[in-house]
């Protein structure tokens, strides 16, 4: 299983390494100005001139990344904005062939695995709202959001389709935009912020925990990188839910995204793989691609292998598949 798992997070590195690699966008250059200069230049005309001519050479296309910052900023003017955070999708259907629930969930509701179903549909909501732009006169700006996630046993008729598990996730940051570049790739965000995760239920199934946290987004054209660490904040252990929860969630998380020409989008996250040796890690594979001509939905995919999908069952080991739409990309 260990080889497994070494072979498995290997492949998913190399192909991260993959999407850098290829994503380069296409450039205007100015070669066809300077052919229909040389056919009318005379003879007296210098290379020179012509190339002084034609000063157009090289105009790289806008980053995906700076377009979706420029839209976020329009939007800030306007009153009563609320805008998209993270991804807003539906699985339809999350297929997962390792129903390992925690011992505290079953207990608790008397939930047997054999009365949760394989399948169910999952969806997440992530809305956010500017609180301050423009502080101390810089390019600083303070952002607050509120995600939901929630896992829906909705095809399960004998317990009244109920919700497995709902995870809230309220967080406040300061973002600014270095615009530095790092091995050919430009940090184009930097983010400083608090965020809390939990469940909100009673014990013995409560979990929450409160971190800070740190967001660095490099880009170049369709490929855009985030390493995200954390710090989590220490509780007093009378009323800490999931003490050892970063065994299984790590400090840090990375994410690669790609956008092809044509609208798709493929996504790449890693978390807590290197920190435990590839033994209590986490990969999620995403791809979302266009229905059609139906300009404001898209279908998607996404792959979740590893510990710490939900909350309730951080500790727990999932391999699921699921199918749906995505409301909202990451670009």
């Amino acid at each position: 299983m260990h080889c497994f798992l070494h072979l498995k997070n290997l492949i998913l590195l190399a192909f991260l390494a993959f999407l850098s690699m290829h994503a380069q966008a296409d450039t205007v250059t100015n070669k066809e100005c300077l052919l229909n200069a040389i056919e009318s230049a005379t003879d007296e005309t210098t290379i020179g001139e012509l190339k002084a001519g034609c000063q157009t050479t090289e105009v790289s296309e806008p980053s995906l990344v700076a377009e979706r910052l420029e839209q976020d900023k329009a939007n800030t003017l306007e009153p009563f904005t609320i805008m998209a955070h993270r991804p807003n999708y539906l699985l339809f259907a999350a297929y997962n062939d390792k129903k390992n629930y925690s011992a505290s969930f079953q207990d608790a509701f008397d939930e047997t695995e054999e009365r949760l179903d394989d399948t169910e549909a999952q969806f997440q909501l992530s809305l956010k709202v500017p609180l301050a732009t423009g502080i101390f006169n810089r390019n600083i700006d303070v952002y607050g959001a509120y995600t939901v996630r929630s896992f829906w046993q909705v095809y399960n008729d004998d317990e009244s389709a109920p919700f497995r598990e709902t995870n809230h996730e309220p967080e406040v940051w300061l973002q600014t935009y270095p615009n530095w570049s790092l091995f050919g790739l430009k940090n184009s965000l930097v983010e400083f912020g608090l965020n809390h995760q939990s469940n909100g239920r009673n014990d013995p199934i409560s979990r929450s925990w409160n971190r800070v946290f740190a967001n660095f987004v490099f880009e170049k054209e369709n490929f855009a990188l985030s390493l995200k660490p954390w710090y989590r904040i220490s509780e007093d252990s009378d009323d800490d839910d999931n003490p050892d929860i970063t065994d299984f969630l790590g400090h840090f998380e990375l994410r690669g995204i790609y956008k092809t020409s044509n609208n798709h989008t493929f996504s790449l996250m890693s978390r807590n793989n290197l920190e435990s040796g590839f033994d209590e890690g986490a990969v999620e594979a995403g791809w979302s691609f266009p229905l059609g001509n139906w300009p404001y939905l898209k279908g998607y995919v996404q792959y979740f292998y590893g510990y710490g999908e939900s909350l309730i069952d951080y500790d727990q080991k999932v391999n699921r598949i699921g199918l749906g739409i995505m409301l909202s990309d990451y670009l």
